[in-house]
């Protein structure tokens, strides 16, 4: 599939009113922009404002959706394993070394592409679990 035609590529904007939040995890604003690599990987920008009004600074992350588990930098014993389900759907499992799932990642476009769902859980970064269902509007 070409980068023109894939409907996961392209920038969004977080739709707060339309989304579900953890608790802990409740943005004021966000952008997301996924890109597709030379090679297929996929690769996710994403920043945005805190509930507190603090800007988050822009995390990265690689998927291949090949089913391949690789090992995640940076979180020694974790990988992931991403798939490409069908052609508006993206998903990424994080496992331990025990096989047991420690987070996953859910991307799902509408059918005419203006907009996306995606579902993640797992642990945040004071290893707090959370889950969540935000909705993303497609910019331009």
């Amino acid at each position: 599939m070409s980068t023109q035609h894939d409907p996961l590529v392209g920038t969004w904007t977080l739709n707060p009113s339309r989304s579900q939040f953890d608790p802990n995890h409740r943005p004021q604003a966000a952008t997301l922009v996924i890109e597709l690599g030379d090679e297929g990987p996929y690769v996710l920008k994403a920043e945005g404002v805190s509930e507190k009004g603090q800007k988050v600074t822009e995390k990265t992350q690689t998927l291949i959706p090949d089913s391949q588990a690789r090992p995640v930098p940076d979180f020694p014993g974790l990988t992931m394993t991403s798939t490409r389900p069908d052609a508006r759907t993206l998903h990424s499992d994080l496992s331990r070394e025990d096989g047991s799932i420690a987070g996953q990642g859910t991307y799902v476009v509408s059918v005419y592409g203006r907009s996306m769902t995606a579902i993640t859980s797992g642990f945040d970064s004071q290893l707090r679990q959370f889950e969540q269902r935000t909705s993303w509007d497609k910019v331009g």
